[in-house]
């Protein structure tokens, strides 16, 4: 079976420098990969002069005329730019020519093409952007969302636990993946309304729940899975890209102060090199848009070709191993409990209907 994946090469703050070698990377490293490249079409012929004729045959290239910039708001990346190399990359899974699509674009803007073009899987209200970010154990906790969804209801958040849970199961081959809530106190009683219903569901789900964790058990690694609402996702992401930037810069200034910490820099150079791999922001790259009929990962705007290379990778194990379907089939099977919620102002018991997938 061969896995092809559109490629948005324009995207990102570097374009086609940096997403065509890593395109040439993955179709060296897989060979059952083929490549869509859409963009201008003059640049991906220059970028692709020096390969092999075996490699080209894999390659297919798609013109499109614009580009979506990171300053463009939603409705000139809907409406104006109806040719840009974001949109033509999302209409190959539209039109079945891909199996995933990969861009280093317009966060807003990917995500509203998606979903105005692929709609979102039966029975999932909201799609969530979900990704690894670095802990303690080395193998990644997948949080979500990351900043699709604002404000959120209890039962998206349980639809994100079920549509991550299937996630990590199907690329990271973890059977059961724990699932954490994140919240302000491990106690059950801690935490706003929305936390607390969303806490009573998931303990009434046939997910493997941990209870609620806070922000550091992120980085301890304590569950497989952290869920929160995309503004509360958001922030911990850009904190912790924050919190990493100056470590590291940190290191590199008091390390570069005189000829005695350059020489001590010098001799615990190995360790440097372990510590900067197990913290290494690129080899977590590759959101996954979850909820879509159809694979879409986003990339980090400022990856180099390797942080690249990792989301078209991403991109190929979960195309590879039926992730969109498997998450389809996870939410067919439905069962209606009774959960006694709380009102938010007079705190006075009512009792909702809410679908809870197996």
């Amino acid at each position: 079976m061969t896995i092809t994946i559109s490629v948005d090469v324009m995207g990102g703050d570097h374009g086609v420098s940096v997403t065509v070698p890593a395109c040439l990377e993955l179709l060296h490293d897989f060979a059952d990969t083929e490549v869509l490249l859409v963009g201008d079409e003059v640049a991906i012929q220059k970028a692709l002069r020096k390969v092999s004729a075996e490699l080209k045959r894999r390659i297919k290239i798609i013109s499109a005329t614009e580009v979506i910039g990171s300053d463009d708001s939603i409705e000139v990346a809907l409406r104006r730019k109806k040719d840009s190399s974001m949109r033509v990359a999302i209409e190959q899974i539209k039109d079945q020519h891909a199996d995933a699509i990969v861009s280093a674009g317009n966060t807003g803007a990917l995500m509203a093409i998606s979903r105005y073009l692929l709609k979102t899987l039966n029975g999932i209200d909201r799609p969530a952007i979900a990704t690894r970010m670095p802990n303690q154990k080395g193998n990644g906790t997948t949080v979500l969302d990351l900043g699709a969804n604002s404000d959120c209801e209890a039962f998206h958040l349980l639809q994100f636990a079920q549509m991550a849970s299937v996630m990590v199961r199907v690329i990271d081959n973890i059977p059961s993946p724990t699932i954490g809530l994140l919240n302000i106190g491990e106690e059950v009683i801690k935490g706003n309304d929305v936390v607390k219903q969303a806490g009573a569901l998931l303990r009434q789900s046939q997910l493997n729940f941990y209870g609620n964790v806070e922000g550091n058990d992120i980085f301890k690694g304590t569950t497989d899975v952290v869920v929160c609402d995309g503004f509360v996702g958001n922030v911990a992401l850009k904190t912790s890209e924050g919190l990493a930037s100056m470590i590291s810069q940190m290191i590199k200034e008091e390390f570069s102060r005189s000829l005695l910490t350059k020489f001590l820099a010098f001799l615990v150079l190995p360790i440097l090199l372990r510590f900067r791999k197990r913290v290494d922001h690129r080899a977590y790259n590759g959101a996954m848009l979850l909820g879509l009929k159809g694979l879409v990962i986003k990339s980090h705007g400022s990856a180099d070709s390797y942080a690249f290379y990792v989301a078209l990778v991403r991109a190929y194990e979960a195309a590879k191993n039926k992730m969109v379907e498997n998450i389809e089939k996870a939410f067919e099977h439905t069962e209606i409990l009774d959960i006694t919620l709380a009102t938010p102002n007079n705190l006075l018991p009512i009792t909702e209907q809410v679908e809870i997938k197996s």
